[in-house]
């Protein structure tokens, strides 16, 4: 992702995720204390650098000026110049992000303009890029090549968003990039909550800031719907729920109803509907094993 000397300040302790993708490399995990250099010797391109900490802090110095990089915060460096980085006491959780200069420069209005000056993560584009790039990391190795190719646009999209895109990239942007990552969100929300019953597309909304309408959008544009993708997530959890046998001596009644079922004849037939199997067949299967 980015080449640069490492000198400890502390016992040496780094745990680190990288992936490469077209045009976009990847950094995620934390480190304990050390003085990170980028000298000229270590420079072989021009990619834009995006330092985001998530925990801890550390203090940059680069182009002259010097940035503490805390909680909660971004910096954006041009990796064709050096730099020093100064990882404090008490660990650093981070992202960091390298992006082509050639593909990244036409979306954004003024890059220079961006270069280290203090981007906040907490909310908006940055805060659905931050995200986006964790759902990324968890994937680990079974993305498809087509599913690198359309994530880098996607990461490309958001961060330009994040950083002041110009006026067509960010229509663009908001039409993809951005849609992508909130229904993402939404769904592990949903997910999160085992599609619970009381759940409702206004509540789901609400918690991301959204309206319901837009919320059923975007599940529309995924080619289905909010109220199936719960419906789902409900019937996923009871299927969980029948073949573990920590719940092997509680009812099919009582199991329908804590995954969000208030009517055992509609669970039966959206179970069956689902699976191809009663509820009955899949927890007889799971007491043979």
């Amino acid at each position: 992702v980015l080449r640069v000397d490492l000198d400890p300040l502390a016992p040496a302790q780094i745990d680190m995720r990288v992936r490469a993708l077209p045009g976009l490399g990847i950094a995620t995990g934390s480190s304990s204390e050390f003085r990170v250099h980028r000298t000229s010797s270590l420079i072989d391109n021009d990619d834009f650098v995006l330092l985001a900490a998530l925990d801890g802090g550390s203090v940059m110095k680069h182009r002259g000026r010097e940035e503490a990089v805390g909680n909660g915060q971004a910096l954006m460096m041009s990796g064709e110049e050096v730099g020093l980085n100064l990882i404090g006491a008490g660990g650093f959780r981070f992202i960091n992000l390298s992006f082509s200069r050639k593909q990244l420069s036409p979306l954004i209005g003024d890059p220079a303009a961006v270069l280290m000056r203090p981007l906040p993560t907490q909310s908006g584009a940055m805060r659905l890029l931050l995200d986006y790039i964790s759902s990324i990391q968890e994937v680990g190795d079974e993305l498809t090549a087509e599913a690198c190719h359309l994530a880098t646009t996607h990461v490309f999209d958001l961060a330009a968003l994040a950083m002041g895109a110009t006026r067509d990239a960010a229509q663009i942007a908001r039409g993809r990039g951005v849609s992508v990552a909130r229904l993402r969100a939404i769904k592990a929300d949903i997910v999160a909550h085992g599609g619970h019953v009381d759940l409702s597309a206004r509540d789901v909304a609400a918690r991301h800031g959204l309206s319901a309408r837009y919320v059923r959008k975007l599940f529309e544009s995924d080619g289905t719907s909010l109220i199936d993708f719960m419906m789902n997530q409900r019937l996923a959890r009871a299927h969980r729920m029948l073949g573990d046998p920590r719940h092997a001596g509680r009812s099919i009644t009582a199991i329908a109803y804590e995954a969000g079922f208030n009517d055992l004849s509609y669970f039966n037939r959206a179970f069956r509907r689902r699976y191809d199997a009663t509820p009955s067949d899949v927890r007889a299967a799971a007491c043979k094993h």
